[in-house]
């Protein structure tokens, strides 16, 4: 029955349960298991309601796409009442939600059997998974010294090491892409809107923050995305209708596409040998399929580092905001807060609120520089990171200061239209820790709140 369900994607599982030929109370023990014996090695789920996994299942699982196929959560975002959270802080232990977010209730009608959280770098910050209230990183299943990326990071160890088919995972800046790319699993990011926020939000970091999933299959995205999607109740907007859902998208021919690749990140470094590798490879096959394949080179002009520093200040306001309605007026003690969060309040002292404005309005211009420059590509091949993925024990699990210091590198961006998919190149799934390698490309990039310090 194990080699059946690590062989399986969440619609496979999912099929099973419908035809009888497993039970949800087998596939949730199953999940249990693989928890007590993998994750004292990856640290990446922390919290584990078993009692609320077999009510919901004695209750009865609706009927839906994905019934009866264990599921984990980020320890962040996806307010469930059932399902306390820490943010990945020391300063919320525990947090119980007074609601049941949107994105939880959809996820739930679907079926899943949600038992658990998985680990979160505090407050969403940061391209790896560590922090002080876990007692430690999250680590890669493909190799225990590596880090499997942040900040959806639990989620992807989880599922690349086979405790879950698909977790949930949420992106402001490649934190769903990030996990994907460093442990060989699916992550999309959706157009901002897609999914609900609600009802306590109605965006983060200036609508750049949205929910998303780690998976093993592109089918298992796809459907998840399209059960989720469409705007909750008081969305302040919503994203345009699609034509078709994910689904059905992925049964329709494309035809002959004009792909770009490029082999640098969009800031114009060039990328470890092996990414470049890897996109140099899907290109070829993308080539032998019949699609117009041509490289490019980001411009100088398109103001991605410009894109960068603004990024960055939101994300730096989103945080000391955060930080201080947790406290609610008390005074903050440093010890208690990561030293990336300590960077990004105190460079959110420095950011006016016409510099916050100003960051927030730099998105639009750029996104019609891309457009330009876009245009005569229908697709666009680019690696999500631009190297591999880091040692775990490159930062401490306070995250010091002086690891968000070094020159930024814009390889995961929140640019409008740029790569919002990762996808693995060449990558094999491990079902369990080991010290394998794979050759697609897995990373982790600085994102230094020194750079909006230091950059204009």
């Amino acid at each position: 029955m194990k080699d059946l369900f690590l062989k399986q994607d969440a619609t496979g599982l999912a099929h099973l349960v419908t035809t009888k030929q497993v039970s949800p109370d087998q596939l949730l023990d199953i999940a249990l298991e693989q928890v007590a014996g993998l994750n004292p090695h990856l640290n990446a789920v922390i919290l584990v309601r078993e009692s609320v996994a077999r009510a919901a299942i004695a209750r009865g699982l609706p009927d839906g796409p994905f019934r009866g196929v264990p599921f984990l959560m980020k320890d962040l975002g996806a307010a469930a009442i059932d399902f306390p959270t820490n943010n990945g802080s020391k300063l919320t232990p525990g947090m119980v939600w007074g609601h049941d977010s949107e994105i939880f209730l959809r996820m739930r009608a679907t079926g899943l059997v949600p038992f658990g959280r998985t680990t979160s770098p505090e407050l969403g910050v940061g391209p790896v998974t560590e922090s002080q209230a876990y007692g430690g990183p999250t680590r890669n299943p493909w190799n225990l010294n590596h880090t499997s990326g942040g900040s959806s990071g639990g989620s992807g160890a989880a599922v690349a090491a086979g405790i879950v088919p698909a977790a949930h995972g949420s992106d402001g800046g490649g934190s769903v892409r990030i996990p994907a790319s460093s442990c060989g699993l699916v992550g999309f990011k959706p157009t901002r809107a897609r999914l609900p926020s609600g009802p306590m939000a109605g965006e983060g970091w200036g609508g750049m923050a949205m929910d998303g999933f780690l998976t093993r299959s592109l089918r298992d995205t796809a459907a998840l995305l399209d059960a989720v999607r469409g705007a909750d109740l008081g969305a302040p907007y919503w994203a345009p209708p699609m034509r078709d859902s994910f689904v059905a998208a992925m049964g329709h021919p494309p035809g002959p596409l004009r792909v770009r690749f490029s082999t640098h990140t969009l800031s114009g470094d060039k990328v470890h040998p092996d990414c470049a590798a890897a996109v140099g490879k899907t290109a070829k096959l993308l080539e032998s399929l019949g699609h117009h394949v041509e490289a490019f080179q980001t411009p100088d002009d398109l103001g991605v580092m410009a894109m960068m520093r603004a990024w960055t200040r939101i994300v730096a306001c989103g945080t000391a905001l955060s930080v201080r309605n947790l406290l609610g007026g008390a005074p903050l003690d440093p010890t208690m807060i990561e030293g990336v969060t300590r960077g990004a309040m105190t460079l959110a002292d420095r950011v006016s609120g016409a510099d916050y404005l100003a960051a927030v309005t730099t998105s639009t211009p750029l996104a019609g520089a891309w457009r330009m420059y876009s245009t005569p590509a229908t697709c666009w091949s680019h690696q999500p990171l631009p190297r591999r993925p880091r040692r775990s024990d490159v930062t401490s699990p306070t995250m010091r200061i002086s690891s968000i210091t070094a020159p930024a590198r814009a390889g995961c961006s929140t640019i409008p239209r740029s790569p919002p998919f990762s996808t693995p190149a060449a990558n094999r799934q491990c079902p369990c820790p080991c010290t394998g390698t794979a050759t697609a490309c897995r990373s982790a990039c600085n994102w230094p709140w020194a750079l909006a310090r230091t950059s204009g």
